[in-house]
């Protein structure tokens, strides 16, 4: 990999804690973002049944929505509500933003890569898995 092809981005892991106040969390998604290259994506699980394998004691229908409600916001879908009309930097920090909630994302870090949709597969891979 040449330098001068390098892609600086920034990414998150969406975790669902499904006791906030017990901190214990389920990684179910990451979001990336490479603002030189345009990027901004998602990959999550996202159905209730492969959810449900992962995730004990929360609404999984519910859940779900959630997450796409996020996946939408990602994609720009104006459908998502005045969020999904902003940049795709404006969109990232919102979808990253620190919250008590039951779904919620690690802290942002950074990487370099050729191809930000493959850093983003890598990654899901990574932090995810199958």
């Amino acid at each position: 990999m040449s330098v001068d092809r390098w892609t600086p981005y920034a990414f998150a892991v969406l975790r669902v804690v499904p006791h906030v106040h017990l901190g214990a969390f389920v990684n179910v998604g990451v979001v990336l973002h490479a603002r030189t290259a345009g990027f901004l994506g998602m990959r999550l699980l996202s159905t209730p049944d492969a959810l449900g394998c992962r995730v004990a004691g929360v609404d999984l229908d519910l859940l779900a929505r959630y997450l796409d409600a996020c996946r939408r916001v990602c994609e720009g879908d104006p459908t998502a509500g005045p969020v999904a009309l902003a940049p795709p930097s404006e969109r990232f920090h919102w979808l990253t933003a620190p919250r008590s909630d039951v779904l919620q994302s690690s802290p942002v870090h950074e990487g370099v890569c050729e191809d930000p949709a493959q850093a983003l597969e890598d990654l899901y891979a990574s932090y995810v898995g199958g």
